[in-house]
């Protein structure tokens, strides 16, 4: 990796743990919190690779203690409790984005960018996260996705949306993505 690459990975971890100093909102089991919308981040300005390792940085961070999530915990008990479906997802989600974005680079727009961000933000997240929090709630699956998917799509949905926009005019004005590079053929 390049200084640069570092670089970012740090800065989207950082971008994640401010997004944590935005009260959660708790609605049950799970709560409803900003830092969502710094993995589409990561993953739709850094790509794949680098959004995935931003978000697995935030995460080690959380595990060694640092009370970065929203709720203002941190060390190893959210990935065992109901929640940590959901952490567990991020690096994965952020890759998803970041992996739709790189080859659709070119033809990039929002529109797209909204459907990478559902498709890795909110399908990924919420595939791994809701029969994790069943699991370990013991919860039935009616409720699982009831308090854990639910009441969360609205406000996923408006975080692709914002996520997609920032991504944009980032990559408009300072793309971190770099252009694919052409391969000769030969004949």
């Amino acid at each position: 990796m390049k200084t640069r690459d570092l670089a970012y990975v740090a800065l989207f971890a950082a971008i994640i743990a401010v997004l944590g100093t935005l009260p959660a909102i708790p609605i049950g089991p799970v709560p409803i919190t900003a830092q969502t919308l710094g993995v589409m981040l990561a993953g739709s300005v850094l790509g794949a690779r680098r959004g995935f390792l931003a978000v697995l940085l935030f995460l080690v961070l959380v595990a060694v203690g640092l009370p970065l999530l929203a709720s203002g915990a941190g060390g190893l008990a959210p990935f065992a409790g109901p929640t940590a479906g959901y952490l567990f997802s991020w690096p994965v989600a952020a890759f998803v984005i970041g992996w739709l974005t790189e080859r659709s680079w070119d033809r990039y727009s929002v529109l797209r960018g909204v459907l990478f961000n559902v498709v890795g933000g909110i399908v990924v997240v919420y595939a791994v996260g809701v029969p994790v929090l069943k699991a370990v709630s013991g919860l039935s699956w009616g409720a699982a996705l009831t308090g854990g998917a639910v009441p969360f799509l609205p406000g996923d949905l408006f975080k692709a949306f914002v996520a997609a926009a920032i991504a944009d005019v980032v990559r408009r004005s300072y793309p971190v993505i770099e252009r694919p590079r052409r391969t000769a053929t030969t004949r």
